[in-house]
């Protein structure tokens, strides 16, 4: 919440904790046919019909009805093709997309932020080797597999089909989206076969995946185009990390300000590399400092001036170190206070709109904290907001007990279990009585905090030990 008088706007924090309308029918309707897929698409089966016939029902009134219809009687009659399990993806997708939308409204209504239409610049061209189109048919054809086996069904053997693909894939930029999300989602299946052993399925999160990748199997559809460059300063907000045990991924969240004058919009700079699974904490900032010169920016709290840079119209920039250079210092908190609320956020690609991607920069002053068994949230204006402090990351000084006693707070707004979290990435809090300010990112370029050298001479020394060792390795 930013006082008017301090040039900002205020948030409705309570439009975040009002019903959307529509929001629990369209995830009814996805469920069911989650449910579907649990028990697979090849055999009859009740929970498979009434999935299928909710999913058909849900886009009657939609370009999608006649073929998603076909598609359902098909299925239920265990005689899908692959069309029709394209079709069914294609709905589901859609209907979730329908939810991200709705809660990307009710997000510009609680912030006042107003978003870019749609672009209407042209995708990568497809694929024209006849190698990457047979690819795409058989990924296609290992997701078709799936499905008619269902998440119980499956075993060591449909899963393994993935492995052939994803290894030709790789090399293909063009192909190497859609090889990403096929690796992962075969390493998670194969980790939980036989899946007539589970129980419990992660039953929204494989089918977001498996209808995801079912289409990006069409030929172009993973391709991002670069709409622009932009020029102009880059003012950072903060670090959100992403940690899995064999890759990480930082994301630095900033408001451009272009040097014609035109309106300031929010953007993203990304950098993912692969790391040893004990590679962790502040080790992790030694593997991804080397991609992002705009790290250091960000723990010296400095703007950055970029030149030429080439921006996606999802807001994403594709850094190049050579086109960008750190200059004055630019503290979050006042960014936050002064420029973020005039910022315009950027449109969702069509096949990005998912829940999962809302990630909307917010500044939140003037609340209290409640920490109890369902965890900490802020109240603002007498309305409740949940606190995320599972996604702070350990590569950081900022710690849920800094979130608990901050007065003021950076951090994205997400939707999460069906409602709106906020997730912290910097606080203004209280130490010794001296009022202080503690990011999630400020050991991203290096620091001589004495935890965060500590850390980091510990990152080192596994380091070092680890690279002794694949030496020794290759030298056998």
């Amino acid at each position: 919440m930013v006082p008017a008088h301090q040039g900002g706007g205020v948030m409705r924090v309570d439009l975040l904790t009002e019903t959307v309308a529509g929001l629990d029918e369209a995830l009814a309707a996805v469920d069911a046919f989650d449910r579907a897929l649990v028990v697979g698409l090849l055999r009859p089966h009740a929970v498979r019909a009434a999935g299928l016939a909710e999913l058909a029902n849900a886009v009657a009134g939609t370009p999608l009805a006649g073929r998603v219809a076909e598609a359902a009687e098909k299925a239920a009659a265990g005689a899908a093709g692959e069309d029709h399990f394209m079709a069914l993806a294609a709905a589901r997708t859609a209907l979730v997309g329908s939810v991200h939308d709705a809660l990307a409204e009710r997000v510009e209504e609680a912030t006042g932020r107003s978003r870019a239409g749609e672009s209407t610049a042209e995708t990568v061209p497809e694929p024209a080797a006849r190698q990457a189109a047979n690819l795409l048919a058989a990924a296609r054809s290992w997701l078709a597999d799936l499905a008619r086996c269902g998440w119980k069904g499956i075993d060591h053997d449909v899963v393994s089909g993935a492995a052939t693909v994803v290894s030709a894939m790789l090399p293909d930029p063009d192909l190497r989206r859609l090889a990403t999300v096929l690796d992962g989602f075969a390493a998670e299946l194969a980790a939980s076969c036989p899946g007539s052993a589970l129980d419990r399925v992660p039953v929204r999160r494989w089918a977001d995946l498996w209808s995801r990748a079912m289409v990006l199997t069409v030929p172009g559809a993973g391709g991002v185009p670069v709409t622009g460059t932009a020029t102009g300063r880059l003012l950072p907000l903060g670090v959100d990390v992403q940690e899995h045990a064999t890759a990480v991924q930082a994301q630095v969240h900033a408001v451009f300000e272009p040097a014609d004058g035109a309106a300031s919009r929010l953007v993203r700079a990304n950098v993912s590399v692969p790391k040893p699974d004990t590679v962790v904490g502040a080790g992790l900032w030694q593997l991804l400092r080397p991609h992002l010169s705009l790290l250091a920016a960000v723990s010296e709290s400095r703007s950055m001036d970029i030149t030429d840079m080439p921006v996606t119209s999802e807001g994403d920039l594709l850094w190049s170190d050579t086109r960008a250079r750190a200059v004055t210092p630019a503290d979050p908190f006042a960014t936050a206070r002064v420029a973020l609320s005039t910022a315009t956020a950027s449109a969702t690609a069509p096949l990005d709109r998912h829940p999962a991607r809302i990630a909307a920069p917010v500044f939140l002053e003037g609340y209290s904290t409640q920490q109890d068994d369902d965890g900490l949230t802020f109240t603002v204006a007498g309305h409740r907001l949940a606190v995320d402090t599972d996604r702070i990351p350990t590569a950081g000084p900022l710690t849920p007990e800094a979130v608990a006693a901050s007065q003021a707070c950076v951090g994205l707004l997400r939707w999460d279990a069906g409602v709106f979290v906020v997730q912290p990435l910097a606080v203004e809090t209280t130490v010794r009585k001296k009022p202080v300010a503690v990011h999630a990112g400020a050991w991203a370029g290096g620091t001589a905090d004495k935890a965060g050298a500590r850390a980091e001479k510990a990152a080192t020394d596994a380091g070092a030990v680890l690279r002794e060792r694949a030496g020794r390795l290759l030298r056998k």
